[in-house]
C-alpha cells in the first residue's frame, strides 16, 4: 500500500470505485511515479489478476506519457494511438478504453496519475469524463499529499542521520558540573553535536531519529560514546537517556556493564513516562549498584512535579529558563529558592543549569543550590580539554 495508512487507503479507495462504476469501466487505480518507477498503488477491479502494488518502469505504461502529453487524457480506444501500442505493457490485458488525469499536490508536484481504463472500446468515454476524473484526482491529491509529505519527512530524516548512525553515533563532548561551594569540578555532563549544517539541536535530531523508528539506536549510540569518556576523565560523568529508551534490554545491559557509582542518569522533564512502575524495575538494580539519577529541565515543561515524586530523583537539574538572570529577577530567585528547598527535603540536591554570569552564580550559591553547570564554568569540550580545566573556580 505504499505510505498511506488505512484511512487515506479507504478514502482513496472509495474515490476510484465512484470513477469505475460512473465510467462503467473494468478498472480504476491511483498510480504513483517516481524516479525510478510506476506502481500502482489503490486500485479498485473487477478483472481479479489486477491489483494494488503492480508496478514496471517509469517511462513504461501509459501514466507517465499522459502526464507529458503523448498521450491523450482519454482515450476510446488505445490501439488507435501508436504511442500507447508502443507502451503497452506485455504482461496486462489488451486495453481498449483508458481515461487518465495527473494528480497534482499544493505545490504544483505531479504525483502521479489517476486512471480507469476498460478491455473494450468505448466510444461513450469523452472529454466530459476527463472533467469527472479531475475532480476526484484532485480529491485524492487532498488525501494523498500529507501522506507524501510524511513520508518525504521521513526519508530526508533516514538521509541525513544515515551517516552519523554507519559512524558509530553523534560527537559526545563534555561540559563541567562544578560545586558551587568550592568551585572545583566534580562532574560533567556528556552532550551528543551533530553537524552544525543540519541548523538543529540535538533534542530536536534525537526526537526525529524516534520519529522514524532509529531513536533508540542513536540515544545507544550516544550513551556508549558518553560511557567511553569514563576512563578519561575524573568524577562522574552525566548522560542523558530518555525514558522510551531506557526501558529496552539493550539500554539496560549497556548501563548495567558500567561503574554505576560514577553515573548520573538524566532523565528529560519533557519526555512523557508511560509506565512508571516499568521505569522503577529497570532503575532499582542500577541504582542500587550506585547509579544516580537525575531529572533535566524541571521548570521548562508541565510534568516537573509528577516525574519528581514518581522518580524519587537524586538530582534536580534546574532549567536554564529559571537560572538566566535569576540575579535581576525576584521572581525568578524565589522559584529557585523554593525548589531548592523542596529538593533538599527528600535527601536530593541541586544543579543548575545554564550559569552564564558570576552574578547568576553568586545569587545561585547563597540560595543553597549545590552545583552549577554553564559556559560561566566551561563551555563543552572534548575530554582532553576537560581533563586539563581542574576545579574551574580558584
Amino acid at each position: 500500500m505504499s505510505e498511506f495508512d488505512s484511512e487515506a487507503e479507504r478514502q482513496i479507495a472509495q474515490l476510484l470505485r465512484a470513477a469505475r462504476h460512473k465510467l462503467d469501466l473494468s478498472v480504476a487505480f491511483l498510480s504513483r511515479i517516481d524516479e525510478q518507477c510506476r506502481t500502482m498503488q489503490v486500485v479498485d477491479s473487477a478483472l481479479p489478476d489486477i491489483q494494488a502494488g503492480y508496478t514496471g518502469p517509469r517511462d513504461s505504461g501509459f501514466c507517465l506519457a499522459v502526464v507529458e502529453g503523448r498521450l491523450p487524457p482519454v482515450m476510446t480506444d488505445a490501439r488507435d494511438h501508436a504511442e500507447a501500442v508502443r507502451l503497452h505493457p506485455a504482461d496486462l490485458p489488451q486495453i481498449g478504453s483508458h481515461v487518465s488525469v495527473p494528480v497534482v499536490l499544493s505545490d504544483g508536484e505531479v504525483y502521479g496519475t489517476f486512471c480507469a481504463f476498460g478491455l473494450t472500446t468505448d466510444p461513450e468515454v469523452s472529454a466530459r469524463d476527463v472533467l469527472l476524473m479531475e475532480i476526484l484526482a484532485e480529491a485524492a491529491a487532498l488525501v494523498v499529499e500529507p501522506q507524501f509529505r510524511l513520508a518525504q519527512q521521513h526519508d530526508a530524516i533516514s538521509d541525513r542521520l544515515a551517516p552519523v548512525l554507519a559512524a558509530g553515533g553523534p560527537t559526545v563532548v563534555l561540559q563541567p558540573i562544578v560545586n558551587l561551594c568550592s568551585g572545583g569540578r566534580i562532574g560533567a555532563e556528556a552532550l551528543s553535536r551533530f553537524p552544525a549544517e543540519w541548523d538543529r539541536t540535538p533534542d530536536v535530531v534525537f526526537d526525529e531519529a524516534h520519529r522514524i523508528g532509529q531513536g533508540d539506536r542513536l540515544e545507544l549510540l550516544a550513551l556508549s560514546r558518553a560511557a567511553a569518556l569514563l576512563d578519561q576523565v575524573s568524577g562522574y560523568v552525566s548522560m542523558n537517556v530518555s525514558p522510551q529508551t531506557l526501558v529496552t534490554p539493550e539500554c539496560t545491559h549497556l548501563l548495567a556493564g558500567l561503574p554505576l557509582d560514577r553515573v548520573l542518569l538524566e532523565l528529560s522533564e519533557h519526555d512523557p513516562v508511560n509506565d512508571y512502575p516499568a521505569l522503577t524495575r529497570v532503575l532499582a538494580p542500577l541504582r542500587e549498584r550506585g547509579m544516580r539519577l537525575a531529572i533535566d529541565d524541571v521548570g521548562a515543561g508541565f510534568s516537573s512535579l509528577r516525574h519528581i515524586v514518581m522518580a524519587a530523583p537524586d538530582v534536580i537539574k534546574l532549567d536554564r529558563s529559571i537560572v538566566s538572570g535569576v540575579d535581576r529577577d525576584p521572581i525568578l530567585a524565589k522559584l529557585a529558592q523554593s525548589m531548592v528547598e523542596f529538593t533538599h527535603s527528600f535527601g536530593a540536591c541541586v544543579i543548575a543549569e545554564g550559569v552564564e554570569t558570576a552574578e547568576e552564580h553568586a545569587l545561585l550559591r547563597s540560595l543553597g543550590v549545590d552545583g552549577g553547570q554553564g559556559w560561566f564554568f566551561g563551555p563543552p569540550a572534548p575530554a582532553n580539554a576537560l581533563a586539563d580545566l581542574g576545579a574551574v573556580l580558584a
